[in-house]
């Protein structure tokens, strides 16, 4: 039970976030419009939370998903909401200025 909790939250093995943007994964931010529009990453889809599951039929379920906010807590639970929505490959990014930071 604790690595699925582990695994949902992002803390498992390290992922090589900007391979998978090499590979064309699309990073989603779930946090509030408002929270978006005060910085963002730099390509990154925004996507609020309460919308996701309206929006899950514009994702592409074959591209490699990325989800942050603002402490990882909200992208947790999108990347829970999208792989019970069947894509197979999704990665908690957590907050997104740490994330961003990942990927210079």
């Amino acid at each position: 039970m604790f690595s699925k909790i582990k695994e949902m939250l992002g803390l498992g093995a390290p992922t090589d976030y900007k391979q998978l943007l090499k590979n064309g994964a699309v990073i989603i931010d779930v946090r509030t419009n408002g929270e978006f529009a005060s910085g963002h990453i730099k390509g990154s889809k925004n996507i609020p939370l309460t919308q996701l599951s309206k929006a899950i039929s514009t994702l592409d379920t074959t591209k490699p998903i990325i989800t942050c906010c603002a402490s990882g807590i909200r992208s947790a639970q999108a990347k829970a909401v999208l792989k019970s929505n069947g894509f197979a490959e999704v990665y908690n990014g957590g907050g997104w200025r740490s994330l961003q930071g990942k990927l210079q």
